[in-house]
């Protein structure tokens, strides 16, 4: 394996350098919820053409960018944030981070100009794994997995900054991954 950290709610995923599938090509993946049916998470470096008020009309104020956050229910709308003070809900995952939460308070925020881009993150649809299967992509090197990182990184707009910034992280032993090339016939 890449590394011996075993994933869990609240700790990241990355992609390893040349992953073939296209969805998770040098991606960062937020788990919200890992247990033993399976596991779930978002995609927080890429950024996808819609911003909230393409979506969601009655949002005038909404210039969030939408991230696509995997495969599963594409159609589906979720959010990511650390304002638990304001919105007063949304599922605890650590770190000062939420997910989800009362859409009808946030609405209410957003239009009120009262929660900043930079505290919450929107995301069409979810990565989701089967039981065992991450476990098993884990031990395949397809991902390593970081329990150390700072929070601020989650609302980063910088998708190929924020893969190399949460390799580097890893420590010395990781950085020169982050240097590998995107595609391995140009080195």
């Amino acid at each position: 394996m890449l590394n011996n950290i075993k994933p869990k709610t609240g700790r990241l995923l990355i992609s390893e350098p040349f992953m073939a599938d296209p969805n998770f090509k040098r991606s960062v993946v937020l788990l919200t919820e890992h247990g033993e049916d399976g596991t779930v998470g978002y995609i927080l470096n890429q950024v996808g053409n819609l911003i909230l008020n393409d979506v969601i009309q009655d949002l005038w104020n909404a210039q969030n960018y939408i991230y696509f956050g995997g495969p599963v229910a594409a159609d589906t709308l979720h959010f990511i944030h650390r304002s638990y003070d304001k919105l007063q809900s949304g599922e605890d995952i650590g770190n000062g981070l939420y997910w989800g939460g009362n859409f009808e308070t946030l609405k209410i925020l957003i239009n009120n100009n009262a929660i900043n881009a930079d505290e919450i993150k929107f995301f069409m649809g979810y990565s989701g794994w089967d039981k065992g299967q991450l476990d098993r992509e884990i031990e395949q090197n397809a991902w390593m997995v970081s329990d150390k990182f700072n929070p601020d990184l989650i609302f980063s707009n910088d998708d190929e900054k924020l893969w190399r910034d949460v390799i580097v992280n890893l420590g010395p032993k990781y950085a020169h991954i982050s240097n590998f090339p995107a595609d391995p016939s140009l080195n």
